[in-house]
């Protein structure tokens, strides 16, 4: 990792890339690395009733915040919910754009065997935005029928317990029972048995570029 320095998280709603590599980003972070996070999209449709419309914007700023990732550095995309594959050409435009404008080291992204409608569109456009550059796929397990542990993170509970504050964050999501600590912890355990240490979080490679 020590040639990589500018980290790009490609979230399709705001919550999965700290989901997906919350402690991971924690960790970079904490190393001197230049993260930024794009959501692609605030999903005001299904936020809960009791919550304004607008809650996932405040609860992102607060769980990048938390996280380490400077405000300047979060980017986010107003995109419906669930309509992304009818979006996808200026899907793709935003992300040549931020290719192109942030020029990254390495971009996480969901796995293309995600069966989130929105999440494949920004995995597919994703690869075609980001071919030339190291991707990283992290899981989502409520959402991914098949997932390739090829790459670990190792962390330490430092870096999971800013993962865990982060998604504290998130009032509105506290619903979801993969939103529990003892999920979010007993899987960072299992990827971190896999490996021989205490913990850490678990990507598919799609593609790694040596220069």
């Amino acid at each position: 990792m020590n040639n990589i320095n500018k980290i790009l998280i490609l979230a399709p709603h705001t919550d999965d890339g700290e989901f997906g590599c919350g402690a991971s980003i924690a960790k970079f972070i904490k190393e001197g690395k230049e993260v930024y996070y794009a959501a692609f999209s605030l999903a005001e449709e299904s936020v809960p009733p009791q919550y304004p419309k607008n809650i996932l914007e405040d609860e992102v700023i607060e769980a990048t915040k938390a996280l380490g990732i400077l405000e300047e550095r979060l980017i986010i995309f107003r995109y419906k919910v669930r309509h992304f594959a009818y979006h996808r050409q200026e899907i793709l435009e935003d992300l040549v754009k931020l290719s192109r404008d942030l020029d990254p080291d390495l971009v996480f992204m969901p796995t293309l065997k995600d069966i989130h409608q929105d999440h494949t569109t920004i995995a597919i456009e994703g690869l075609r935005a980001f071919k030339k550059t190291t991707i990283l796929c992290y899981e989502l397990p409520w959402n991914n029928l098949t997932f390739t542990t090829s790459c670990f993170i190792n962390v330490e509970e430092e870096h999971l317990q800013v993962k865990l504050n982060a998604l504290d964050c998130y009032n509105s999501q506290k619903g979801r029972s993969y939103a529990s600590e003892s999920f979010i912890r007993s899987l960072a355990i299992t990827r971190g048995t896999q490996i021989g240490v205490g913990l850490a979080e678990a990507f598919e490679v799609l593609r790694w570029v040596i220069r």
